[in-house]
């Protein structure tokens, strides 16, 4: 009977204590219970940590990161992509929170090099790689130079050679060294295939070219393309300026009858001065002969 009642007793005071150490704050001279009290998160998963940011941790992000949260699908339209930059892990009253910050980066545009005939940016080809080139199939560069005459018609046949981004078309001139003259054969001459063709019409040039008309001169052929400049320098791939076929011209001069014409750098004629010196040279030589004649006859001096 005793026994019972001292159970019964113990059981009402451990009870009575049990309660007391529940509402009993936490000792300080204990350690923190959020150092002794920790979350596994080996456990959780990428979705569940990012479910689980704390408003701290949404706080901390900018409006840049939280869009690149966004679907694969919208990040694929803006063209930018986001990178993991920094993982926290925050314990405050008993839980853990893990907060992930990101930045959004958007790839800078390719490099290219602008040189093409359409104006737009065009790729850079391999240095290693020749630049193109213009070969002349007609006049053949073999035979030598050809001379033109004015008023007719000239006609180049050109191909391509080593060219890799084709233009759309080219310029093709004429330098003259004696006047330091540019002639304009054509401008933005189309390039359709493999090979092309310039038929310059002199005639109508001539007619046309009051101030600067075509001299009897040599002339240097330019072919470049229309969208460089005739100063370019050549790359690996891209056109390079032609300038290596020289032609000549000529003015033709109007027919005179062979009894009107006179040559002005050429006579079978001797002139008065010419006739004078001749006469001169005849008469002294004359003299020189019958003095040396008397002298040796005179004096004795041959027996």
């Amino acid at each position: 009977m005793m026994g019972r009642r001292s159970l019964r007793l113990f059981s009402i005071l451990l009870l009575f204590l049990s309660t007391f150490v529940a509402a009993w704050p936490w000792p300080r001279w204990l350690p923190e219970i959020d150092a002794l009290v920790v979350r596994d998160q080996s456990s959780t998963s990428a979705s569940q940590t990012q479910s689980n940011t704390s408003p701290t941790g949404s706080q901390s992000n900018s409006q840049s990161g939280s869009q690149t949260q966004s679907s694969s699908s919208t990040k694929q339209q803006t063209s930018s992509y986001s990178v993991e930059t920094d993982v926290k892990t925050i314990v405050s009253g008993g839980h853990t929170f893990t907060t992930t910050e990101y930045q959004t980066i958007t790839p800078a545009p390719a490099t290219t090099t602008s040189g093409g005939s359409s104006g737009a940016s065009s790729p850079t080809f391999d240095p290693s790689l020749p630049a193109g080139a213009i070969t002349l199939i007609t006049p053949a560069v073999i035979s030598g130079p050809q001379y033109y005459k004015v008023g007719d018609n000239v006609t180049f046949v050109f191909g391509y050679t080593n060219v890799l981004a084709t233009p759309t078309a080219v310029d093709i001139l004429a330098t003259c060294t004696a006047n330091q003259q540019m002639y304009t054969m054509a401008t933005n001459h189309k390039v359709s295939n493999s090979t092309g063709t310039m038929i310059w019409d002199t005639g109508e040039y001539q007619a046309t070219a009051l101030s600067d008309p075509l001299l009897t001169e040599t002339y240097t052929l330019i072919i470049y393309d229309a969208a460089s400049s005739i100063s370019a320098t050549a790359q690996a791939g891209y056109l390079a300026v032609y300038d290596q076929y020289t032609f000549g011209m000529y003015t033709p001069q109007p027919y005179t009858p062979l009894g009107q014409f006179q040559c002005a750098t050429c006579s079978g004629a001797m002139s008065d001065m010419e006739r004078m010196a001749l006469t001169t040279a005849l008469g002294m030589s004359m003299i020189t002969i019958l003095s040396f004649t008397w002298f040796v006859c005179g004096w004795g001096v041959i027996w």
